[in-house]
């Protein structure tokens, strides 16, 4: 069984001796002189286990949500008023946005949301995005696929479309995530009404899983089950904003936002309830009262960790590279009410440390990305928003 850690008290800082003076002046002095030479509005920070600087690489985007890098080194960013950009190697952003992309319905929380790169984009050049759409009953996350051309997106086929819309305009998810036998995973949310996440003959508040080509897989866990959604992968889900292909274990794991608190962690696996609204360590909001029936149930799912008070999780990525040795293995998450990136330390499925880091520093956390070259990047939310990247220092 997995153990629950529930981190609802800040951190301890560690105070260490002060150095002797001249010491002292030597550090101040290298400081002073590092901070001269690095690039303009590069910030350099320290974690428990790795030094390293935050350096903006591309600003001028509104409100970016999901961040892709091709093979070539060019990133594609997508934009929440519903924009996909282009953007250089080394940063430039193309002023021309991507071509080719249906009406998005740009309301509330909902707009162009997720991107993601078939495993085979390098043969294929199929791109897919997640983005709220307008249809009978309201709205609704709906994925695409198309493939992608210079300036444009061709081919596109909307390859899911959540069922049925409603008229609330926040909780529409959505991360897009392959995994290992080429399955697409699609999180989403519980459109605000919360009692959709229980129930098998709705989309909302659960993951999808589908084919690349938008088919049901044969084994998804309620095929064949009256009534239910055969797209269901899961159930009982409140707003998943991240979600991750576990470099190991091959398994989706992803992050939700709770209420009032109680934002979760959960390992994604076939048909399993999350326990949405019915267990939650959240509460009401304003009113502080309880939601449900309590924190546990037989036969719902217990978080490998929950956030009490809520930190707002978005954006999710396991760190695999060599840039920052002290990271490798590590798994980290965004924050957008937190304003801050949580590192969070593994033993196997077990999460035994959390630090965070850049608390206040950068803004609201989108989303979190590995480049191939080993580095971090962060999607900031604003309407100024911009791309920082983490590098060793």
């Amino acid at each position: 069984m997995n153990t629950m850690f529930a981190f609802s008290f800040p951190l301890q800082i560690q105070h260490r001796q002060s150095p002797t003076w001249p010491a002292r002046l030597r550090q101040l002095l290298t400081a002073c002189a590092m901070t001269l030479l690095l690039p303009a509005h590069a910030q350099v920070f320290n974690s428990e286990v790795q030094r390293f600087r935050a350096q903006t690489v591309t600003d001028g985007l509104e409100f970016p949500w999901g961040l892709a890098f091709l093979p070539d080194g060019r990133m594609l960013v997508s934009e929440r008023p519903g924009r996909l950009r282009l953007i250089a190697a080394d940063g430039r952003l193309d002023p021309k946005p991507i071509e080719g992309l249906p009406p998005i319905a740009s309301v509330g929380q909902g707009g162009l949301l997720d991107v993601a790169l078939h495993p085979d984009f390098a043969r294929n050049a199929l791109v897919y995005l997640s983005f709220a759409a307008e249809g009978p009953g309201g709205y609704g996350t709906e994925v695409l696929r198309g493939r992608l051309d210079g300036h444009a997106l061709r081919d596109v086929q909307v390859i899911f479309r959540m069922q049925p819309k409603s008229k609330t305009s926040h909780h529409f998810g959505s991360r897009l995530v392959f995994d290992r036998q080429g399955y697409l995973y699609i999180t989403l949310g519980d459109r605000g009404d919360m009692e959709r996440a229980q129930r098998l003959d709705d989309h909302a508040g659960s993951v999808i899983r589908l084919h690349d080509d938008g088919r049901v897989p044969a084994d998804n866990p309620f095929v064949g089950k009256p009534g239910a959604k055969p797209e269901k992968f899961t159930l009982g889900n409140r707003n998943m904003q991240g979600a991750a292909l576990h470099p190991q274990t091959g398994e989706i794991w992803a992050h939700e936002h709770g209420p009032q608190g109680g934002d979760e962690v959960n390992i994604i696996r076939a048909g399993v309830n999350y326990g949405w609204p019915v267990i939650t360590y959240g509460r009401n909001y304003g009113t502080g009262t309880k939601i449900g029936e309590g924190t546990a149930k037989p036969g719902m799912a217990q978080p490998l960790l929950y956030w009490t008070p809520s930190i707002a999780p978005s954006g999710m990525a396991f760190y695999t590279g060599e840039r920052f040795p002290g990271w490798r293995g590590n798994l980290f998450v965004g924050a957008l009410a937190g304003q801050m990136l949580v590192r969070l330390q593994l033993d196997g499925d077990r999460i035994v440390h959390q630090e965070r880091l850049l608390e206040g520093a950068l803004g609201r956390i989108r989303d979190v990305r590995q480049s191939p070259d080993g580095l971090l990047y962060l999607l900031i939310d604003s309407a100024q928003g911009r791309i920082v990247r983490l590098e060793p220092q």
